[in-house]
Formats: structure tokens, sequence, C-alpha cells
């Protein structure tokens, strides 16, 4: 299946060296250009692209409403580019709240090691989201307030200030209406009774909104700590976690280098750099370093994290794989698992790319497989805290 493409930017520089790089491979055909938003939204009514590249600064209409008005109008999956700085973060993540799939830097310089690499993984991730279907049913629901980047100077953020009543992004579009044979209903299956000491959670493409959607569910007593291992670039996490914290009754903090872990802290793995876990006994820290080996593509990584966690925690662990691209994951998951830790996976229909969860489930490394919307309340029953 040829994906077609509607490619919309600013600047003419762009839209043709992304078209060029695009039309490489012969699974993709650009069809259409835009200059800003509100062409973008008028050429997907005539067009109908099957999946739209989107700027997220552009005049007239920005991306970030431009895909309000897509996903109301027109339901596509979206791909956003961003500048890598503060303000380019908390847009793309406001993008991602308003329907948008995933996001790339604007700067392919800043997406791979070199540009062969970049341009690879352009094409693979415009061909994965391209053949997402979405209804033209799909409700987006956007936060009314979106969450701030940071919080007020003079005020410490507590959980009692915290929204308990944050609306979610629609992602009905990604559940089919029968559930798959390997899932299951997390309100009715029994618990396994085993004793934990660490959730941990890895994902990528389509991660964002996904761990939003488990993390606002979580109760402020949840009784473990939790590591999150996203891939993302070391210009979005900061962001990304303060979101997290704005939205959660938990609290969410981008990890540093020596963090003491504790129980209803989740730690946010930061781009470019690696999160292990060190330490034995109750006294566990985190590790955070600069990995400079070619051998890992992904920084963070959740081979890494999940290597650390099998040593420093056994098998009191449970570990879950959650949407994206590639098979990271699936090697510290036989190691967990060689320890007697929990693997879940994500199932297929609620993924937006069902890469990462599909790994561990062709290797027989996870014992359940949930849809997206059951992976909360599954967790609070495994856990004692539902």
């Amino acid at each position: 299946m040829v994906v077609k493409v509607l490619v919309v930017d600013d600047s003419s520089f762009f839209r043709r060296r992304v078209s060029e790089i695009l039309e490489q491979d012969n699974d993709i055909k650009v069809i259409g250009f835009a200059v800003n938003g509100r062409e973008a939204v008028e050429k997907t009514e005539q067009l109908r692209p099957d999946m739209i590249t989107m700027d997220v600064e552009m005049p007239v209409l920005d991306g970030i409403s431009a895909v309000k008005e897509i996903m109301a109008s027109n339901p596509t999956p979206i791909l956003m580019f961003s500048s890598l700085t503060r303000d380019g973060a908390t847009a793309t993540l406001d993008a991602l709240d308003a329907g948008a799939m995933d996001f790339l830097p604007k700067k392919f310089e800043d997406i791979a090691r070199n540009n062969d690499d970049a341009i690879k993984l352009l094409q693979t991730k415009v061909k994965e989201i391209g053949r997402r279907r979405i209804p033209r049913s799909f409700k987006p629901l956007v936060p009314a307030k979106l969450a701030p980047t940071s919080p007020a100077p003079s005020i410490k953020p507590s959980i009692a200030a915290k929204d308990t009543n944050i609306r979610q992004p629609d992602r009905s579009f990604q559940r089919s209406a029968v559930q798959p044979k390997s899932s299951v209903n997390a309100s009715t299956i029994r618990t396994s009774g085993k004793h934990y000491q660490l959730l941990a959670i890895g994902t990528s493409t389509g991660g964002p909104v996904a761990l939003q959607t488990i993390l606002t569910q979580l109760p402020a007593n949840f009784p473990h700590p939790i590591l999150l291992i996203q891939h993302m670039p070391a210009a979005f996490t900061p962001a990304f976690a303060t979101r997290l914290n704005s939205l959660c009754k938990i609290k969410v903090k981008e990890a540093q280098q020596g963090d003491r872990l504790q129980p209803g802290t989740a730690y946010l793995a930061p781009g470019g750099q690696q999160m292990m876990v060190e330490g034995r006994g109750a006294a566990k820290t985190l590790r955070v370093f600069e990995d400079q080996s070619e051998r890992i593509t992904y920084k963070p990584s959740v081979d890494v994290t999940f290597a650390s966690v099998a040593k420093a925690y056994q098998g009191d662990v449970l570990a879950i794989v959650l949407t994206g691209m590639g098979a990271d994951g699936r090697d510290g998951a036989r190691m967990l698992k060689q320890t007697g830790a929990t693997i879940w996976a994500q199932d297929e229909n609620s993924c937006v790319v069902y890469g990462m969860p599909q790994a561990l489930v062709n290797a027989g490394l996870a014992s359940e497989i949930l849809a997206l919307d059951d992976v909360a309340a599954r967790i609070k029953r495994e856990t004692g805290c539902g």
C-alpha cells in the first residue's frame, strides 16, 4: 500500500526537502503541499491524504490549531515537526494532546547520528503512522486548559493542587470493537498475588499520550517507584515531566543522577542519556549518564534500564512495554523474565505503532496483552492500590 502524504510547512525549502526524502521510498507518494494551517485544513478535505506532516509554527493558522480542526472534521494521522526548544517542546506536546500521532525534530541532524539514518527514520515513521486508519467519527478531547510548562515561581506544586479531572485525548480509533483473544479485561482478571518493588514502563512512538492516559489514573499513594523510558529528545523530557506532574496525582520528575527511588514518584529518563538503577536492599538510586556507545541506538534505551532493573530488583518488578517502533525493550524484558519479573505488553489495536510490544509478544515474554484503556486499572489491581 502506497501512503499518500500532505506536506505542510511555511518554508518552501523544507517542503521540498521533505518531499524529496519521502519520495525516495516507493511506498510513499506526496500528493500535495500547504503553506499554513488554514490551507492544511482545506487541502485535507480536498485531497484526503493517508497522513500529514505538519510544522508547529506557521502563519494564518498554527500547527496546533490545524491539528484540532483536522481531527474534528477529517481525522487523519499527523506527524509534527518541531524545533528542539522549550517552547517547541511545549507546543509539540499540545499538538499530541490535540490528536497528532507523533513528532520529529525539524533539524535532521537532531533526528539521528547520520543523515541516512534520519532519512530512514522519517520514511519509516510516515509509513507506520500513515497506515493507521482513523474513522470520521473521531472526537478529540483536548484538555480545556493545557498544563503549564512550569510551576508558578513562588508556589510549590502539591498533589492537592493538581487537576484530578483531566480530560484525556480520545484515542478510541485505536481500539477495535472486538478485542483480540490475547487481550484481557482488567476488571475481571485475577491478580497474581506477587509482591512488587518497582513499576517500569518503556515506550516510543505514541508514548506521550499512552503514558498520560495511564499515569493520570494512578493514585497519589501508589506503593512503588515508577521508571519511565520514553524515546524523546533531550529538549522535550523536562517539559514532558512537568506536564505529567501537573496532571497526575503521583509525583513525576525528570530523573537526575543520584535520585533515591521513592514510592508514588515516577522518574522520566532524560532524553539523550541512559538511566540505570543501582544499589541493593531498600536504598536504590538512579545513575543517569551520557552514553557515547554507538552500539546502542536509543538514548534513553528501554533495554538498558530494564537490564539494570533486573540486576537491582531481581523478580520483584512489573514491567510494561507500550506503543513504539522497533524492538527496544525485548532484550531487557527477557532478562527481567529470567529473574521472575512480570511482563505486560500493549495490544495491537490500541498502539499507534505495534512494534515494541509485538517484539515482546513474538518472543513469548508477555504474560498479559492489554488495551491501553485497561492498563491503569490492571496495574492498580495487580499492585493492590485500586
